[in-house]
């Protein structure tokens, strides 16, 4: 358990849980900080592909203000256990508002965690009170052939770690360290390329999972954010996002990557 400055803050504290698993296989770490006594709206943060929740660190402070705020790290990133068999990330989010006797709450998605977001509102409408998908990718999205393309397949049939990790912050890091939170961004790429290969290895796609068609079924308020000097298929993908969610509002942040 860790305690937040109760000198200025003494109705906030943060806790860390070992969420189970909705298939008793393994544990999600997970952190709520902020109003969990039913004074704050429920807002859940989902991570992209190769980090963990650390990615939320410079957020959490600020929203804890206001809302009761869960994180957690995706199966086998981070702190949580690796998996031994095939599992759902949809099944996860579950478990882990399950846990914290949520039945409705605001989800934050970044990248793998925006498509996670998305699969759950469709998958669980009546559980989202609303989305904000920060260079979101979407299930069912087709992804243009390209050399990066084909030298991630490479790197994951090899099971090359190290190559994966190079290519994760090339691609999705361009701005490097002078982007705010750089050197922790390559320090969770370099921590988890190892896991990644096997947590990949062993999520599944839910049946009939295919959000990109569906989009105009999302009835929650919805932000799409992405940033300048993102991949040009997230600006591309963010564009869609806005027109075929009803009421989508759209932001693209100067001077920002992945």
């Amino acid at each position: 358990m860790t305690t937040t400055d109760s000198h200025e803050r003494p109705d906030v504290t943060a806790r860390e849980f070992r969420v189970p698993t909705s298939d008793g296989s393994g544990r999600l770490w997970a952190e709520r900080d902020g109003h969990g006594d039913g004074t704050g709206s429920p807002v859940v943060l989902l991570h992209g592909a190769g980090m963990d929740s650390r990615l939320w660190d410079a957020v959490v402070p600020e929203l804890a203000r206001h809302h009761d705020v869960i994180r957690y790290d995706a199966r086998g990133l981070g702190r949580s256990t690796p998996p031994d068999k095939p599992f759902s990330d949809v099944d996860d989010l579950c478990a882990v508002l399950d846990h914290f006797g949520l039945r409705r709450a605001a989800l934050v998605g970044l990248s793998m965690g925006g498509e996670t977001a998305l699969d759950f509102t469709l998958a669980h409408p009546e559980r989202v009170t609303a989305l904000a998908l920060v260079g979101a990718s979407v299930s069912g999205h087709v992804w243009p052939q390209s050399t990066e393309s084909s030298a991630y397949a490479t790197a994951r049939r090899e099971r090359s770690a190290a190559t994966l990790a190079d290519l994760e912050l090339a691609v999705w890091a361009a701005m490097g360290r002078t982007a705010p939170g750089g050197e922790l961004i390559e320090a969770m790429v370099a921590s988890n390329a190892e896991r990644r290969l096997v947590s990949e290895q062993h999520c599944v796609v839910s049946t009939g999972r295919d959000a990109e068609p569906h989009l105009g079924e999302i009835a929650v308020p919805t932000l799409v954010v992405h940033g300048d000097h993102d991949h040009s298929e997230i600006a591309a993908i963010a564009r869609r996002l806005v027109t075929d969610i009803p009421g989508a509002h759209g932001e693209t942040i100067p001077d920002a990557d992945h």
